[in-house]
């Protein structure tokens, strides 16, 4: 009989959360109507919303009324780049990011410059750590918008100086944008931005919820045609029972960050020294240090990342790839680019509150094995 599967991908969707499917079971009945009308029904939908939008708000200590809910957190993402940009238009429209931002944030800084604005991509070292003077120099520059600096790396780990470059942005006058997907519901939120999203799969919520949150006294404008709904800061009804469930699990796995981290953080800590230790020609990236307690990359030297990431599956492993994979159609990841790391064979293994210490022994005596058979296959031996 194989051995049960082991899901170690929780940095793109963790798995549901109990509390999450009790309160999207609940919802289903009660909140299927639309807030914004006046009879019963209605009225019993906007209690909930009304209900969820404190919660959440509270978790995250802020306002009620800053905080909107989204269809997905890329919209999000989408909302808070193009929306803080185009607040800002009288100013300039220079927008200043680091370069490991996510794809989503990338790809508005695309459509930004594709209708006549300005993008500075800023560097980061080989720890994945943004340059903190070139993110001083650059948000200084005249004609700055927006600044966007994700709270840690979805892909290698590593926290950023969100603070600091908090501070050159407030000298400067310019408006940050963070983006806390990998820590909301995880850990303590940075604090001096203007402009805030998460998104609810990342903290065991239901896929289809996103955050945004700005800031009283930002300028920011919604870049979406007009609609009266959250505030007209997204268009559309919202999905309010996967709202109702991403609020209740945010407060329970918020409750439970503290303990959870220093659970997952040993875990990982095991995992880094044991693949450095047991597979050859192998190199773990993001910093040592600062970085989330439950994530970590690694990349193998001699071995295809796609073949890698099948063949794990193949033995009941589910982890994700920034790699290049061999597709001369696909690029590596910009992440791992924007390190000056290696990128092939790479593997991001990210725990959950469901993840054991036993699931992660059996990754670790299963992997070398796997990624020696795969180099053997290549005809790569004598490592």
């Amino acid at each position: 009989m194989s051995a049960s599967p082991v899901y170690l991908d929780a940095a793109t969707a963790a798995p549901l959360h109990p509390v999450a499917r009790q309160a999207l079971l609940a919802a289903l009945d009660d909140g299927w109507a639309d807030p914004g009308r006046l009879y019963t029904q209605a009225r019993r939908a906007r209690q909930l919303l009304d209900a969820a939008r404190e919660a959440t708000a509270a978790t995250l200590g802020v306002r009620a009324d800053e905080l909107s809910f989204t269809p997905s957190g890329t919209t999000a993402a989408h909302s808070a780049v193009l929306g803080g940009l185009t607040g800002r238009r009288r100013v300039g429209s220079e927008f200043v990011h680091s370069a490991i931002e996510h794809s989503a944030v990338l790809h508005a800084a695309e459509r930004h410059v594709a209708g006549g604005g300005t993008a500075t991509s800023v560097p980061v070292d080989r720890l994945g750590r943004v340059d903190l003077d070139a993110w001083s120099e650059a948000v200084r520059a005249p004609g700055v918008a927006l600044a966007a600096l994700i709270a840690a790396s979805h892909e290698v780990g590593t926290v950023q100086p969100v603070d600091a470059a908090a501070d050159s942005c407030a000298a400067a006058g310019v408006p940050l944008y963070v983006d806390a997907a990998q820590v909301v519901g995880r850990g303590s939120v940075p604090a001096g931005w203007s402009v805030l999203t998460a998104s609810a799969h990342k903290w065991g919520g239901p896929p289809g919820v996103g955050l945004l949150v700005v800031r009283k006294g930002t300028r920011w404008e919604s870049p979406w045609p007009a609609d009266e709904r959250e505030s007209g800061r997204t268009p559309g009804v919202l999905n309010l029972p996967a709202v109702v469930a991403a609020a209740a699990s945010l407060r329970a796995a918020a409750a439970d960050a503290a303990t959870e981290a220093a659970r997952l953080a040993p875990l990982v800590d095991r995992i880094r020294a044991r693949v450095a230790a047991e597979v050859p020609d192998v190199e773990v990236v993001g910093d040592p240090d600062h970085r989330l307690p439950h994530l970590l990359t690694f990349s193998c030297l001699y071995v295809d990342g796609e073949a890698l990431l099948h063949a794990l599956d193949r033995r009941g492993f589910a982890v994700s790839s920034g790699s290049s994979c061999t597709s001369s159609t696909l690029r590596p990841s910009h992440v791992l680019e924007a390190m000056g790391v290696l990128s092939h064979g790479n593997v991001r293994v990210s725990l959950h509150r469901e993840t054991t210490e036993a699931d992660v022994e059996r990754f670790l005596a299963e992997l070398p094995g796997i990624v020696a058979g795969l180099r053997a296959e290549a005809g790569v031996v004598g490592l």
